[in-house]
Protein backbone atom coordinates (compact mmCIF):
# COMPACT_ATOMS: atom_id res chain seq x y z
CA UNK A 1 0.00 0.00 0.00
CA UNK A 2 1.19 3.51 -0.78
CA UNK A 3 3.03 5.49 1.54
CA UNK A 4 3.28 9.57 2.00
CA UNK A 5 5.92 10.87 3.45
CA UNK A 6 3.78 13.72 5.29
CA UNK A 7 5.68 15.87 8.20
CA UNK A 8 4.21 15.44 11.61
CA UNK A 9 3.61 18.04 13.81
CA UNK A 10 3.76 18.38 17.29
CA UNK A 11 0.52 19.33 19.34
CA UNK A 12 0.24 21.29 22.99
CA UNK A 13 0.02 17.91 25.11
CA UNK A 14 3.01 16.57 23.55
CA UNK A 15 1.00 14.36 20.52
CA UNK A 16 1.98 14.57 16.74
CA UNK A 17 -0.47 14.90 14.05
CA UNK A 18 0.05 14.58 10.24
CA UNK A 19 0.25 17.94 8.69
CA UNK A 20 -2.31 16.14 5.83
CA UNK A 21 -5.29 14.37 6.42
CA UNK A 22 -8.48 13.21 4.06
CA UNK A 23 -11.77 15.07 4.73
CA UNK A 24 -14.74 12.91 4.51
CA UNK A 25 -17.30 16.07 4.77
CA UNK A 26 -20.13 15.37 2.13
CA UNK A 27 -19.15 11.69 1.29
CA UNK A 28 -22.40 10.15 1.35
CA UNK A 29 -22.37 6.88 3.69
CA UNK A 30 -23.00 4.14 1.41
CA UNK A 31 -19.46 5.47 -0.22
CA UNK A 32 -17.82 6.15 2.56
CA UNK A 33 -15.76 2.88 2.94
CA UNK A 34 -14.60 3.14 -0.75
CA UNK A 35 -13.71 6.50 -0.74
CA UNK A 36 -11.59 6.34 2.78
CA UNK A 37 -10.34 3.11 0.95
CA UNK A 38 -9.27 4.52 -1.84
CA UNK A 39 -7.92 7.53 0.58
CA UNK A 40 -5.58 4.63 2.37
CA UNK A 41 -4.40 3.44 -0.80
CA UNK A 42 -3.12 6.84 -1.93
CA UNK A 43 -1.16 6.92 0.95
CA UNK A 44 -3.28 9.22 3.67
CA UNK A 45 -2.83 8.33 6.81
CA UNK A 46 -4.99 10.88 9.08
CA UNK A 47 -8.72 10.79 8.95
CA UNK A 48 -11.12 13.24 9.33
CA UNK A 49 -14.88 12.56 10.07
CA UNK A 50 -17.84 13.48 12.02
CA UNK A 51 -20.74 12.69 13.66
CA UNK A 52 -22.73 15.15 11.83
CA UNK A 53 -21.12 13.49 8.47
CA UNK A 54 -22.99 10.56 9.60
CA UNK A 55 -20.40 8.33 8.13
CA UNK A 56 -18.17 7.17 10.80
CA UNK A 57 -19.15 3.66 10.18
CA UNK A 58 -17.72 4.05 7.31
CA UNK A 59 -14.16 5.30 8.17
CA UNK A 60 -14.61 2.34 10.40
CA UNK A 61 -14.95 -0.25 7.73
CA UNK A 62 -12.31 0.96 5.68
CA UNK A 63 -9.91 1.12 8.54
CA UNK A 64 -10.70 -2.76 9.36
CA UNK A 65 -10.08 -4.02 6.19
CA UNK A 66 -7.21 -1.49 5.26
CA UNK A 67 -4.67 -4.22 7.35
CA UNK A 68 -3.46 -1.28 9.09
CA UNK A 69 -2.23 -1.14 12.62
CA UNK A 70 -4.45 1.11 14.51
CA UNK A 71 -1.35 3.42 15.40
CA UNK A 72 -0.29 3.83 11.64
CA UNK A 73 -3.92 5.88 11.40
CA UNK A 74 -4.74 8.98 12.82
CA UNK A 75 -8.98 9.27 13.70
CA UNK A 76 -10.37 12.76 14.22
CA UNK A 77 -14.55 13.21 14.72
CA UNK A 78 -16.35 15.42 16.05
CA UNK A 79 -18.46 15.92 18.23
CA UNK A 80 -22.84 16.57 17.01
CA UNK A 81 -24.65 20.00 17.37
CA UNK A 82 -27.17 17.93 18.98
CA UNK A 83 -25.49 16.80 22.04
CA UNK A 84 -23.35 19.47 23.85
CA UNK A 85 -25.04 18.72 27.18
CA UNK A 86 -22.53 16.62 29.03
CA UNK A 87 -24.38 13.67 29.61
CA UNK A 88 -25.72 13.54 25.65
CA UNK A 89 -21.89 14.57 24.72
CA UNK A 90 -21.02 11.22 26.94
CA UNK A 91 -23.44 9.08 25.15
CA UNK A 92 -22.47 10.74 21.53
CA UNK A 93 -18.93 9.91 22.10
CA UNK A 94 -19.57 6.52 23.23
CA UNK A 95 -21.09 5.86 20.22
CA UNK A 96 -18.63 7.17 18.22
CA UNK A 97 -16.35 4.87 19.17
CA UNK A 98 -18.47 1.79 18.67
CA UNK A 99 -19.32 3.11 14.65
CA UNK A 100 -15.59 3.91 14.04
CA UNK A 101 -14.74 0.05 15.76
CA UNK A 102 -12.16 1.59 17.70
CA UNK A 103 -11.24 1.54 21.34
CA UNK A 104 -9.83 5.53 21.23
CA UNK A 105 -10.17 8.25 18.33
CA UNK A 106 -6.61 10.57 18.31
CA UNK A 107 -8.77 13.54 17.92
CA UNK A 108 -12.18 14.75 19.82
CA UNK A 109 -13.47 17.99 18.66
CA UNK A 110 -16.72 20.12 19.95
CA UNK A 111 -17.72 20.99 16.00
CA UNK A 112 -19.40 24.45 16.64
CA UNK A 113 -19.74 26.68 19.52
CA UNK A 114 -23.18 27.54 19.22
CA UNK A 115 -23.07 30.56 21.36
CA UNK A 116 -26.67 30.86 21.15
CA UNK A 117 -27.50 27.65 22.27
CA UNK A 118 -27.66 25.63 25.04
CA UNK A 119 -27.68 29.36 27.02
CA UNK A 120 -24.36 30.02 26.09
CA UNK A 121 -22.55 27.34 27.22
CA UNK A 122 -19.96 25.82 25.69
CA UNK A 123 -17.69 25.70 28.71
CA UNK A 124 -19.21 22.66 30.21
CA UNK A 125 -19.33 20.78 26.84
CA UNK A 126 -15.36 21.20 26.84
CA UNK A 127 -14.71 20.08 30.41
CA UNK A 128 -16.84 17.24 29.36
CA UNK A 129 -13.90 16.61 26.43
CA UNK A 130 -11.64 16.92 29.18
CA UNK A 131 -12.62 13.61 30.79
CA UNK A 132 -12.24 11.94 27.52
CA UNK A 133 -8.94 12.44 27.36
CA UNK A 134 -8.29 11.63 31.12
CA UNK A 135 -9.36 8.31 30.59
CA UNK A 136 -7.44 8.10 27.65
CA UNK A 137 -10.24 7.27 25.02
CA UNK A 138 -9.51 11.03 23.03
CA UNK A 139 -5.61 11.06 22.64
CA UNK A 140 -6.16 14.66 22.05
CA UNK A 141 -9.03 17.13 22.57
CA UNK A 142 -9.97 20.48 20.62
CA UNK A 143 -12.38 22.55 19.00
CA UNK A 144 -13.77 23.54 15.64
CA UNK A 145 -14.86 27.07 14.32
CA UNK A 146 -14.28 28.90 17.44
CA UNK A 147 -13.85 32.39 17.88
CA UNK A 148 -11.11 34.36 19.33
CA UNK A 149 -13.50 35.27 22.23
CA UNK A 150 -14.89 31.61 22.58
CA UNK A 151 -11.49 30.36 22.96
CA UNK A 152 -10.67 33.03 25.51
CA UNK A 153 -13.53 32.22 27.51
CA UNK A 154 -11.92 28.62 27.71
CA UNK A 155 -8.81 29.55 28.55
CA UNK A 156 -10.31 31.95 31.63
CA UNK A 157 -12.94 29.14 33.07
CA UNK A 158 -11.18 26.04 32.21
CA UNK A 159 -7.84 24.22 32.62
CA UNK A 160 -7.16 22.75 29.36
CA UNK A 161 -6.19 24.69 26.35
CA UNK A 162 -7.74 22.84 23.59
CA UNK A 163 -4.87 20.75 20.50
CA UNK A 164 -6.53 22.07 17.77
CA UNK A 165 -8.91 24.79 16.32
CA UNK A 166 -10.40 23.43 12.80
CA UNK A 167 -11.66 26.62 11.01
CA UNK A 168 -12.39 28.07 7.65
CA UNK A 169 -9.11 29.03 5.67
CA UNK A 170 -8.56 29.36 2.47
CA UNK A 171 -6.78 32.06 0.46
CA UNK A 172 -10.11 34.03 -0.17
CA UNK A 173 -10.53 34.03 3.39
CA UNK A 174 -7.34 33.64 5.23
CA UNK A 175 -9.52 34.06 9.21
CA UNK A 176 -5.77 36.03 10.29
CA UNK A 177 -7.47 37.05 13.99
CA UNK A 178 -8.40 33.63 14.39
CA UNK A 179 -5.38 31.88 13.40
CA UNK A 180 -3.25 34.43 15.35
CA UNK A 181 -5.46 33.84 18.46
CA UNK A 182 -4.50 30.01 18.33
CA UNK A 183 -0.60 30.35 17.55
CA UNK A 184 -0.84 32.74 20.99
CA UNK A 185 -2.62 29.94 22.62
CA UNK A 186 -0.61 27.28 21.19
CA UNK A 187 -3.14 25.83 19.30
CA UNK A 188 -2.79 24.12 16.17
CA UNK A 189 -4.82 25.65 13.32
CA UNK A 190 -6.68 23.49 11.17
CA UNK A 191 -7.40 24.63 7.71
CA UNK A 192 -11.44 23.14 6.17
CA UNK A 193 -12.54 23.94 2.66
CA UNK A 194 -8.52 24.85 1.96
CA UNK A 195 -9.10 25.72 -1.71
CA UNK A 196 -12.76 27.51 -1.45
CA UNK A 197 -14.87 24.62 -2.52
CA UNK A 198 -12.67 25.20 -5.99
CA UNK A 199 -13.20 28.62 -6.03
CA UNK A 200 -9.75 29.22 -5.75
CA UNK A 201 -8.21 27.33 -8.68
CA UNK A 202 -9.59 29.18 -11.25
CA UNK A 203 -7.86 32.54 -9.57
CA UNK A 204 -5.43 34.24 -11.98
CA UNK A 205 -2.92 34.55 -9.01
CA UNK A 206 -3.14 31.12 -8.21
CA UNK A 207 -3.17 29.82 -12.05
CA UNK A 208 0.28 32.00 -12.63
CA UNK A 209 2.21 30.55 -9.84
CA UNK A 210 1.19 26.72 -10.61
CA UNK A 211 2.19 27.01 -14.41
CA UNK A 212 5.35 28.80 -13.48
CA UNK A 213 5.86 25.92 -11.42
CA UNK A 214 4.75 22.80 -13.72
CA UNK A 215 2.22 22.53 -10.77
CA UNK A 216 -1.52 22.20 -10.43
CA UNK A 217 -3.19 25.04 -8.84
CA UNK A 218 -4.49 22.50 -6.14
CA UNK A 219 -1.06 21.45 -4.92
CA UNK A 220 -0.24 25.46 -4.82
CA UNK A 221 -2.93 26.51 -2.55
CA UNK A 222 -2.34 23.48 -0.31
CA UNK A 223 1.19 24.10 -0.10
CA UNK A 224 0.28 27.37 1.19
CA UNK A 225 -1.25 26.22 3.71
CA UNK A 226 1.63 23.80 4.67
CA UNK A 227 4.12 26.41 4.42
CA UNK A 228 2.07 28.81 7.16
CA UNK A 229 2.01 25.71 9.61
CA UNK A 230 -1.45 24.38 8.97
CA UNK A 231 -3.29 20.90 9.13
CA UNK A 232 -4.95 20.75 5.81
CA UNK A 233 -8.15 18.70 4.73
CA UNK A 234 -8.47 18.32 1.11
CA UNK A 235 -11.51 16.56 0.10
CA UNK A 236 -12.31 14.58 -3.12
CA UNK A 237 -14.02 11.42 -4.42
CA UNK A 238 -11.45 10.73 -7.47
CA UNK A 239 -8.31 8.80 -6.48
CA UNK A 240 -6.23 10.43 -9.15
CA UNK A 241 -7.22 13.67 -7.20
CA UNK A 242 -5.99 12.47 -4.06
CA UNK A 243 -2.78 11.16 -4.77
CA UNK A 244 -2.29 14.60 -6.70
CA UNK A 245 -3.03 16.40 -3.49
CA UNK A 246 -0.40 14.80 -1.60
CA UNK A 247 1.87 15.42 -4.17
CA UNK A 248 2.78 18.82 -2.09
CA UNK A 249 5.80 17.74 -0.14
CA UNK A 250 8.53 18.06 -2.59
CA UNK A 251 8.23 21.66 -3.46
CA UNK A 252 8.09 25.14 -1.96
CA UNK A 253 6.73 27.96 -3.28
CA UNK A 254 8.82 31.66 -2.43
CA UNK A 255 8.48 34.25 -0.31
CA UNK A 256 6.59 36.09 -2.51
CA UNK A 257 4.54 33.52 -3.94
CA UNK A 258 3.66 33.34 -0.41
CA UNK A 259 2.60 36.94 0.03
CA UNK A 260 0.72 37.48 -3.30
CA UNK A 261 -1.42 34.42 -2.30
CA UNK A 262 -2.02 35.54 1.15
CA UNK A 263 -2.96 38.76 -0.26
CA UNK A 264 -6.18 37.31 -2.42
CA UNK A 265 -8.09 37.19 1.21
CA UNK A 266 -11.29 39.07 0.92
CA UNK A 267 -12.13 39.23 4.85
CA UNK A 268 -15.44 38.54 5.84
CA UNK A 269 -16.83 39.03 2.61
CA UNK A 270 -14.61 35.90 1.37
CA UNK A 271 -15.73 33.46 4.22
CA UNK A 272 -17.62 30.41 2.29
CA UNK A 273 -19.43 28.65 5.71
CA UNK A 274 -21.62 29.74 8.05
CA UNK A 275 -20.20 32.53 10.62
CA UNK A 276 -19.42 30.96 13.91
CA UNK A 277 -21.01 33.69 16.36
CA UNK A 278 -24.49 33.40 14.75
CA UNK A 279 -24.61 29.75 13.53
CA UNK A 280 -26.85 27.85 15.87
CA UNK A 281 -28.30 24.38 13.72
CA UNK A 282 -28.75 21.68 15.09
CA UNK A 283 -29.60 18.99 12.78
Amino acid sequence: MTSIDVPNLTLNDGSTIPQLGFGVYQVPPADTAQVTSDAFGAGYRHIDTAQMYRNEKGVGEAFRASGLARDEVYLTTKLNNGFHRPDDARRAFDQSLTDLGTDHVDLFLIHWPLPTRYDGDYVSTWNTLIEFAADGRARSIGVSNFQVDHLARLAAETSVVPAVNQIEVHPYFGNEEVRAADAAAGILTEAWSPIAQGAVLDDPIVVAIAERLGRTPSQVTLRWHVQRGDVVFPKTLSPARMRENAAIFDFELGADDLAAITALDRGESGRRGPNPSTFDWIP
